[in-house]
């Protein structure tokens, strides 16, 4: 279904005869939409509504542009809007990667209207790159390492042509296979997916977003414009959970092999330079992203982490039936 919103017209995706029950809104993560959580809506018990939204940029929702300098507060405040059109309180969230982000910043600004969450392999609180330690100080003060320059342009450029091939390791369908998932077998309806990657808009308002130049290596910075600067660390940033009430049960599931969001991801620049892939690194080290998702939700206080073995970036996809069930669970106990 459309809904319109004073801010703009947003794709939500449903489940033909599950109009009532306690609302439960899916966010998608980047280069993906809310198609992703197709199969997880339908599994999801009596009792619920499932719904699952289109960033905007992404899916059928309107290709709006991305003021990065707020962040990730474009997509979390088109989500309240949604909430608010739909009349719809005490919402449970569920954010997987970059949609985990959207979920703890909607969380951030209107506690009151979440009755639980659930982050699936979530970005780092303190951002994607450019980050140190647990408490994600910045390697640089212009955020350098991280933003739409780290971008693979071969990848930009296969997404905007609407690549559907395997010609390329850095086709979508080769991206889908080797990061979103460790075993591409479980992905049984592969084109199902591919075409939901390739409903993202490209370019400097969306992905990657405008580049910026550092003096320092790996020579990229946040620029202002696009999804890969809205989750830089110089423009989102959220260490203050903790201060939040009331403070609804967070719920975190992540695959412990996760080549994505992780202590050494493949797309952090700073561990590319560790492992040689990009030249030049003076040291810098690794953004610890899941250490900094720990640190931000111990001091929070009240969450559960549960790490899924022999499993990547999509754990819905990759064991969808222990998936549900933690999630079923968390859901009641909410």
């Amino acid at each position: 279904m459309k809904v319109t919103t004073p801010r703009l017209t947003q794709h939500v995706l449903t489940v033909e005869g599950r109009a009532g029950g306690e609302p439960v809104l899916f966010v998608h993560g980047n280069v993906s939409s809310g198609a992703f959580w197709r199969d997880t809506m339908a599994a999801l018990p009596a009792g619920y509504r499932p719904l699952a939204v289109d960033l905007r940029g992404f899916g059928e929702s309107d290709p709006a542009p991305v003021d990065a300098t707020r962040g990730l507060r474009d997509y979390s405040d088109d989500v309240l809007e949604l909430l608010d059109a739909l009349g719809l309180d005490g919402v449970h969230l569920v954010g997987w990667s970059m949609g985990g982000g959207v979920v703890l910043q909607a969380l951030r600004d209107r506690p009151a209207a979440v009755r639980s969450v659930t982050l699936v392999n979530p970005i780092s609180p303190y951002g994607f790159g450019g980050t140190e330690g647990p408490d994600g100080r910045l390697t640089h003060p212009d955020g350098t390492g991280a933003g739409a320059g780290a971008a693979n342009p071969d990848f930009v450029a296969r997404l905007k042509a609407g690549d559907m091939s395997d010609e390329s390791p850095t086709s979508p369908r080769s991206v889908l296979r080797s990061s979103y998932v460790k075993n591409p077998a479980v992905l049984t309806d592969e084109d199902f997916y591919v075409r939901s990657m390739l409903t993202t808009r490209v370019g400097d308002a969306h992905y990657p977003g405008d580049a910026a130049a550092s003096d320092a290596w790996p020579g990229v910075a946040p620029g202002k414009q696009g999804v890969l600067n809205a989750i830089a660390p110089t423009h989102f940033r959220l260490d203050d959970l903790h201060e939040i009430a009331p403070r609804p049960p967070v719920l975190w599931i992540r695959g412990a092999d996760d080549a994505i969001v992780s202590d050494t991801s493949l797309f952090d620049l700073a561990h590319l330079g560790a492992l040689g892939v990009v030249p030049g690194s003076p040291g810098t080290p690794a953004q610890p992203m899941v250490t900094q998702t720990r640190a931000v939700l111990e001091r929070y206080g009240r969450y559960r982490e549960v790490v899924f073995a022999d499993c990547g970036h999509s754990p819905h996809l990759e064991h969808p039936a222990e998936f549900q069930r933690l999630l079923a669970d968390h859901l009641k106990d909410a």
